[in-house]
């Protein structure tokens, strides 16, 4: 336990006691891009330190790594696709070091942008087809009912859609970001073991906003978000468990906050709390309550 605590007072000594300072203007921020919105939506690649503190597993990590690939006419086009082959995977604390059953989440996502003005004024459909899966074919259940989480087969397909609205905040000097998105994974495409205890339908809503500082550094000429902070809030329908309508079971959680240094260049510090049901493929039935801070990597530009 020390250990984790100490990690926490280093991660938060660092942002306490760098420059934070300011720009109260957005003056060579005109509009924000279609890539630069995707890119905030499909997520950013982060490893943390251990496992952080909470309900969760021993682990030495856990690595969620997200490479996008996209597919436009132009640079000024309305229409932009987006290929992601996303992969999770843990290291647990274990004989070893075992990485078992990596999540594989491969998705192809197209987004078409509605209106895009100046001061980052835009609203953004956005249609996703996806898979999750980890790559192994033992039976779901063990013997005694339980789920095989070592070697158990999970598979599912989903369908999501939804918006993304971009504004300024201009008295922080800040970027928001608010998107809304229904999730569908219809029962005919997923492991029929999921029926009643795997939800397929949610529903998934974020609010991101991105504090920008103006800096002589070299770095930071184009614009990057010195500090972020991101908020999820996902509900989840459908039989579940026998879960009631409202059942706190089925809120998940979350919210990171990043501090960019700047001496690093693509690279922010985060710390994060996560409430929700595991993502972790078969470990979707766990409750996961856990703080944790770690590195990730941060492309976008203003």
């Amino acid at each position: 336990m020390k250990y984790k605590i100490i990690l926490c007072i280093i991660f938060c000594g660092v942002v306490v006691f760098n420059d934070l300072k300011a720009q109260e203007q957005l003056d060579s921020v005109n509009n924000i891009s279609l890539t630069t919105i995707a890119q905030a939506h499909q997520g950013n690649s982060y490893i943390t330190f251990l496992e952080g503190v909470g309900k969760i597993d021993h682990l030495w990590f856990e690595a969620n790594l997200i490479p996008s690939f996209y597919i436009r006419v132009r640079e000024d086009s309305r229409l932009l696709g987006v290929l992601t082959p996303q992969v999770i995977l843990r290291m647990y604390q274990e004989e070893s070091f075992p990485v078992r059953t990596p999540s594989y989440m491969p998705q192809i996502t197209v987004y078409y942008s509605l209106y895009n003005k100046n001061k980052c004024e835009s609203l953004n459909l956005f249609g996703r087809i996806a898979h999750h899966s980890n790559g192994q074919q033992g039976d779901f259940f063990l013997t005694d009912g339980s789920i095989n989480l070592k070697s158990g087969d999970f598979s599912t397909n989903y369908i999501e859609a939804g918006f993304v609205k971009t504004s300024t905040i201009e008295k922080f000097n800040a970027v928001k970001m608010i998107q809304s998105s229904v999730q569908i994974h219809p029962p005919s495409i997923s492991a029929t073991e999921l029926d009643g205890i795997y939800s397929f339908y949610r529903w998934n809503n974020f609010i991101y906003i991105f504090k920008l500082n103006k800096s002589d550094n070299e770095f930071n000429k184009s614009r990057k978000a010195n500090i972020s902070l991101k908020t999820e809030l996902n509900w989840v329908f459908g039989d579940l468990n026998n879960s009631r309508f409202l059942d706190f079971n089925r809120l998940t959680f979350a919210t990171t906050f990043t501090y960019h240094p700047l001496f690093f260049e693509d690279i922010v510090l985060f710390a994060q709390y996560y409430y929700g049901k595991d993502y972790y493929n078969m470990y979707f039935s766990n409750t996961l309550s856990v703080f944790r801070v770690g590195i990730m990597t941060e492309l976008i530009r203003f």
